[in-house]
């Protein structure tokens, strides 16, 4: 049994969920997710999840197994994520890793060591007030006293990571930058990035905000509250989620609401653009299907040391 897998991986808005699809379409085998916002059960429009239509075309995996209620984690992910895959190499097929959280690419590419520590809410409530009352730049320095390392990996204004790696110290006594160490992967990997244009992006993720209103966002986002759904939720921190949570309490117009979450879905693809650099040998850039299908066809038919060290 060949334990192999081609990841796709890129900004928000850059293609690579249509493009996954097609390339699976040409040479088989099945999708994985790593997103960390379409795990969840009816976040669909906001989080670009793939249609009931695209997923009825080729099998995907780790798309709405949780409810948006319940927290999740980089552990639980890597676990997850590895049964899946065990799965799908147990059929003797391949996969087709998927998205642009640049956390759960590389904690499953490098075999992180990810602390399982599980959520202490009044903890997280406690730090989140500080940052609050305080700003996140006093959050960001509480992080630095004890662990500088993570410190400087995370931007002050990702408060949700912040918080989780003050918490990991809490619980452990040792920083989550000591536990996230890297191990040797037990498959293959080619890795593939999708090369966009600022500009392009740019407009494209301008077409996808306005899209997702058109489609029914706001009614989706409502339903979700109506169902119980706590609106600070680590799930309705997904961009555009709490815009629209403002926008359905009388703080934000409509227009409003588009306009914030079209700057901060731009804000996230250049952090993302950090996690996946175009300095890394380990990533092929790639503009379109075309591009990945000669090198992944050759990888997939016949997976060897060679080829992925080719890629290095």
């Amino acid at each position: 049994m060949l334990r192999r897998l081609v990841a796709l991986v890129g900004p928000t808005a850059s293609g690579k969920s249509a493009m996954a699809i097609e390339l699976a379409e040409r040479l088989g085998g099945d999708i994985v997710n790593a997103d960390s916002r379409q795990v969840y059960r009816g976040m669909d429009i906001g989080t670009a999840k793939p249609t009931a239509e695209e997923r009825w075309r080729v099998r995907h995996h780790l798309f709405d197994i949780i409810e948006p209620a319940d927290p999740y984690s980089l552990a639980l992910y890597k676990r997850d994520a590895k049964a899946a895959l065990d799965a799908i190499w147990a059929r003797d097929a391949f996969a087709w890793v998927v998205g642009g959280t640049g956390q759960y690419v590389w904690a499953l590419l490098e075999d992180w060591k990810v602390p399982e520590v599980a959520p202490d809410e009044a903890m997280r409530a406690e730090l989140a007030a500080v940052a609050e009352r305080d700003g996140v730049e006093a959050l960001h320095a509480r992080l630095a006293e004890v662990d500088p390392v993570a410190a400087g990996r995370i931007d002050a204004r990702n408060v949700r990571r912040v918080i989780r790696a003050i918490e990991v110290f809490e619980h452990t006594g040792v920083p989550i930058s000591t536990w996230q160490t890297h191990g040797t992967p037990d498959f293959e990997y080619l890795l593939f990035g999708v090369d966009v244009p600022r500009e392009e992006l740019d407009r494209r993720i301008d077409a996808r905000v306005e899209a997702m209103f058109d489609a029914g966002f706001v009614d989706e986002v409502r339903g979700l509250l109506d169902a119980g759904v706590p609106a600070d939720a680590p799930s309705m921190s997904s961009i555009g989620y709490g815009e629209v949570v403002r926008l359905l309490r009388g703080k934000l117009t409509l227009e409003q609401a588009k306009d914030e979450t079209k700057r901060a879905t731009r804000r996230l693809a250049r952090r993302q653009a950090q996690w996946f650099r175009r300095d890394d040998r380990r990533i092929t850039w790639v503009r379109d299907a075309d591009d990945v299908e000669l090198q992944a066809n050759i990888f997939t038919g016949a997976c060897t040391n060679t080829i992925r060290g080719a890629r290095r």
